[in-house]
């Protein structure tokens, strides 16, 4: 979904029950959040470029491009195949892999995992 900058910031005001981090256009990331919580935020400068969001189960991306962000809500987030990566001040993050199966023309046409895309799933470690 594409929302304007007010709508971006009133959506974001509205998650309960996430971590995850804003990215602003002006400045090094400096909002985060690493237990469940309401997410609150009043940007002071510039815009926000990307964010992420996770509740244990679904997984949301916003990125800016142009002059609208687009929402990618992913449901029911698998954490079987997911990979930690090293972060900003010590955290570590965790991406899941989404796959899904379709019927692929190069193997007979039976039915093979893709990947559709990697998502934030929280983070990791003692810093959490």
């Amino acid at each position: 979904m594409k929302k304007n900058q007010i709508e971006i910031i009133e959506y974001i005001n509205t998650l309960k029950g996430y971590e995850g981090y804003i990215q602003m256009s002006d400045a090094p990331i400096k909002d985060i959040w690493t237990t469940p919580s309401t997410i609150t935020f009043s940007p002071q400068n510039g815009f926000i470029y990307e964010a992420h969001f996770f509740n244990g189960k679904d997984s949301i991306a916003i990125r800016q491009m142009n002059d609208v962000w687009f929402v990618d809500e992913t449901k029911d987030v698998s954490l079987i195949d997911t990979q930690i990566y090293d972060a900003k001040q010590s955290l570590k993050i965790k991406m899941a892999q989404v796959w899904e199966e379709e019927n692929d023309l190069l193997c007979e046409n039976i039915p093979v995992l893709k990947l559709k895309k990697v998502v934030f799933a929280g983070f990791a470690g003692d810093r959490k």
